[in-house]
């Protein structure tokens, strides 16, 4: 795969004197199944789902619990590994099988008539059949001085998940609730050097602290004034009331965990009372996760709280199988198929005009050198690109999913006098393109729903004529890595077009495949893309690039 010569920048009229984008409308989304949050649970319940063949939406705010930890344990499979790591391996996983995980949060969660309506961050609407809540916990430390410093390092709050790495070490177990005592046996098999303390206002059971002092552990009574870190930044130990000093390695403490549960207050879902004493949770039904809200189902840490990251990721599959079993039986008596919403693109195109008219950059300068011949522009929207391969000798077919996004072609084209032909299709549907094939095939950030057979790809490289070029645009996916400015944004796509047609080159045919990115050219000021567009208003690239690939298969 060789990388493409830089060309030299086209510029889009759709950048205003000042500078700056056009305002682009919020997305709107119909999918089968929504999931609030993107870590083991909701990860694995999207596989599940997607596996099976249902549109998911994954939004994850990116904010995973054990996102201090620099390492997850007892996980088979993934021991060691760091929680960043696991995630991105999950999230591929994902993917691969057509989910999306969006980046953002979930504002609020309300009833429609078929299910439920999702408000993301940047307007953006979701709209779900069913909805998982996978939103987990959030931990809230005893209010020490300097325990927060070290949380996730040298303090800790579970022998399973992080006790084995502070072996032989002086261990502290930090005592501020009832069930704080509950741990105490474990911690004597990973170290001889144990200190309890009980903090103020814990109600000990004397006996239990008896038996401790009596097995060799050191046992105070004392309130705990402050962690105390080293010259380094390390913990050196707690400092007491009294201002003694009691020297550890690690500390174990217990939290109060606190269901995340405002984004669904809309439909009425509450957190309640954990039988621990020490944790809210949503109850949900323990087979199933099925909420007492019809529709709603809960999945991992949320109705489980004590659950490790490999009984979450398994809580998060069940759930995902109940779900499908939910749907298969809801579709059985419609006797229907689920199919793709072209009113979700009708309603993008409904207002005023959302692009320049103005070409793709990339496109402009990859055609150049080509004999103008047969052209179909898959997603062509308000049809730039399409209008202007036809001012250039090409035989353009301009299809997208959009009855009105066609039309605004068919009036720009007769405004122009120009010949256009339109082809409104899914391109995941049976042979959208009728069997026909074309000397050149675009798609210029194209938001084609990925399926576990990649139908949609292979349409697009079934539509090239023997000798003919694919030609793909889309975002850098080394810009849409990067974070975001404002956290409260949100990705309105999650594609992988480019490593679709990467993946299904070998079985295409494709004799001649390049790779390149055009960082200067304006691609993303206007693209007539067929609901994609705008993403950079949302979330700013670092250095505006697109990446485009070129294939050109032989005869």
């Amino acid at each position: 795969m060789s990388a493409l010569p830089p060309h030299p920048a086209v510029h889009d009229s759709a950048a205003h004197d000042d500078g700056s984008h056009h305002s682009h409308p919020a997305i709107e989304r119909h999918v089968d199944v929504a999931v609030v949050g993107g870590s083991a649970a909701g990860l694995a319940t999207a596989l599940q789902l997607s596996r099976q063949r249902r549109s998911v939406v994954v939004v994850d705010s990116g904010e995973p619990r054990n996102a201090p930890a620099s390492a997850m344990h007892s996980y088979l499979g993934h021991e060691g590994r760091p929680p960043a790591d696991f995630l991105r391996i999950a999230r591929e996983e994902v993917r691969s099988y057509g989910a999306e995980v969006l980046t953002g949060r979930v504002l609020d969660v309300t009833r429609e008539d078929d299910g439920f309506r999702l408000e993301l961050t940047g307007g953006h609407v979701v709209h779900a059949r069913r909805v998982v809540a996978a939103t987990g916990l959030t931990d809230e430390l005893p209010d020490v001085p300097g325990l927060a410093e070290h949380w996730g390092g040298a303090v800790i709050h579970c022998p399973f998940c992080h006790g084995y790495e502070a072996r032989d070490g002086r261990i502290v177990a930090l005592v501020t609730s009832p069930m704080g005592l509950h741990p105490l046996p474990l911690l004597r098999q990973l170290t001889a050097d144990l200190t309890v303390l009980i903090h103020a206002g814990v109600d000990a059971d004397e006996p239990q602290l008896q038996t401790l002092r009596d097995a060799g552990v050191t046992v105070v009574v004392q309130p705990a004034a402050a962690v105390v870190s080293d010259a380094a930044g390390g913990l050196r130990g707690i400092r007491l009331s009294d201002g003694s000093e009691i020297a550890a390695d690690t500390i174990l403490v217990g939290t109060r965990l606190h269901a995340r549960v405002a984004p669904f207050a809309g439909v009425g879902l509450e957190a309640a009372a954990h039988p621990s004493g020490v944790a809210t949770h949503v109850e949900a039904d323990p087979m199933t996760g099925a909420t007492a809200v019809p529709g709603l189902y809960a999945a991992g840490t949320l109705a489980e709280p004590m659950l490790q990251v490999l009984p979450t990721a398994a809580a998060g599959s069940r759930v995902g199988l109940m779900v499908s079993f939910d749907l298969a039986h809801e579709d059985l008596e419609r006797a229907a198929w689920p199919s793709a919403h072209a009113g979700d693109w009708d309603g993008r195109y409904s207002g005023d005009l959302q692009w320049s008219g103005n070409p793709n950059g990339s496109l402009v300068a990859e055609v150049a050198d080509l004999t103008p011949g047969s052209a179909l522009d898959v997603g062509a929207g308000e049809g730039g690109d399409a209008l202007w391969l036809a001012e250039h000798g090409w035989r353009v077919t301009a299809n997208d999913i959009s009855a009105l996004a066609l039309e605004r072609v068919r009036s720009a084209a007769t405004e122009r006098g120009l010949d256009v032909t339109l082809l409104q299709a899914d391109a995941n549907a049976a042979a959208p393109f009728a069997g026909m094939r074309y000397d050149l095939v675009t798609a210029a950030y194209a938001s084609i729903p990925r399926t576990p057979d990649d139908r949609g790809v292979a349409h697009l490289l079934d539509a090239v004529a023997p000798g003919g070029t694919l030609l793909v645009i889309a975002h850098d996916p080394q810009d849409m890595g990067a974070a975001a400015a404002d956290p409260e944004q949100t990705r309105p796509f999650d594609h992988a077009l480019l490593d679709q047609v990467v993946g299904d080159a070998d079985v295409a045919g494709i004799e001649h495949l390049e790779l390149g990115r055009h960082p200067g050219i304006a691609d993303n000021l206007g693209h007539p893309g067929d609901g994609l567009g705008g993403i950079d208003d949302h979330f700013p690239p670092r250095d505006h690039g697109v990446e485009v690939e070129r294939a050109d298969l032989g005869p």
